[in-house]
């Protein structure tokens, strides 16, 4: 096990070292230039150069990606252009929204696909299973954005159970900021429970077909039973892997969520970011994205390991 995650250790170290580089060039080419932007047209061009020198854009790309990197090994991000604040309070702060909200769509994704994929599973081709899976189309089908607006209008403006938009913040209390982020929460989770559940569906039927659970029908125990203690555990391998590539996505692909409901997360930096010019903060929000997939997908590495001891046996 130790020889197994050094392993993907050294891969995801090679991941960042490239994503990194990769994030850089691509977002260092894209056309217009931050103090131009920050000026106006008509600025001079010695305050243009006094601008770009205060900046840091005087510099080479290659310097100024040396001394990115560096920073972000020390924690330090940089220094917005636009808001003159340094870029990990601007992360820091809305780290405490989007976080949680990922865990919060994540949890009631869990919640919903786990028990639909299992009772779609042990009714193979009944009206139940027909059920399940007509929904999850539905729920794939379905653009979270648009959901999110069915909610607000039923739940926000007709019913006035929830607010439109905004965060209240974690200061007024755990419940005041969970009910905050229920309907974005929802909104995000229907697609990700409708994959997961598909996914935990297909998944248990292939074990169900394997011979380890025939031999343990034929040693008495009930079809209830064989899948509970002997088909769920070996049905997780590709459940896991989706989990976390789900948590990644939750993370990241949230910004037309958080401008539905206006919350002041990661997805709402970058999309103002974008707008305004601000290359090191996208750089370095994009950069952390990726490196929350990157670490998500290595620990899912190592829970396949865990529960799968053939993948130790390769390495």
């Amino acid at each position: 096990m130790l020889r197994y995650t050094a392993k993907r250790f050294l891969s995801l170290l090679i991941s960042l070292a490239v994503a990194s580089l990769v994030i850089f060039v691509v977002i260092e080419v894209a056309p217009g230039d931050p103090a131009s932007f920050m000026l106006g047209m008509n600025a001079q061009p010695e305050t243009l150069a006094a601008l770009r020198t205060e900046l840091g854009l005087d510099q080479s790309r290659l310097d100024r990606y040396l001394a990115w990197v560096g920073g972000m090994l020390t924690g330090d991000f940089g220094t917005s252009y636009t808001y003159r604040t340094p870029v990990t309070e601007m992360i820091g702060d809305r780290l405490w929204v989007s976080v949680p909200l990922a865990i919060y769509a994540l949890a009631l994704s869990i919640i919903v696909a786990f028990p639909a994929g299992i009772y779609a599973a042990s009714r193979r081709g009944g009206a139940g299973d027909i059920g399940v899976m007509g929904a999850t189309q539905l729920g794939v089908a379905v653009p979270n954005f648009w959901f999110a607006m069915i909610l607000v209008l039923i739940f926000s403006i007709n019913l006035r159970w929830f607010s439109a938009g905004g965060f209240v913040g974690w200061d007024k209390g755990l419940w005041a900021g969970l009910h905050a982020l229920t309907l974005p929460a929802i909104a995000l989770a229907l697609p990700q429970a409708a994959i997961l559940a598909r996914v935990m569906r297909s998944s248990l039927l292939d074990v169900l077909g394997e011979d380890f659970m025939r031999t343990a029908r034929a040693k008495g125990l009930t079809a209830r039973q064989a899948l509970w203690r002997h088909g769920l555990r070996n049905a997780l391998i590709p459940v896991l892997t989706i989990i976390g590539l789900q948590f990644s996505f939750l993370l990241a692909g949230s910004i037309i969520i958080e401008q539905v409901f206006y919350l002041p997360g990661l997805g709402r930096l970058v999309f103002q970011s974008i707008s305004a010019r601000d290359l090191i903060v996208v750089e370095s929000v994009v950069m952390l994205l990726v490196f929350s997939v990157i670490v998500v997908n290595f620990l899912v590495d190592l829970a396949y390991a865990a529960v799968d001891p053939r993948l130790r046996a390769r390495t």
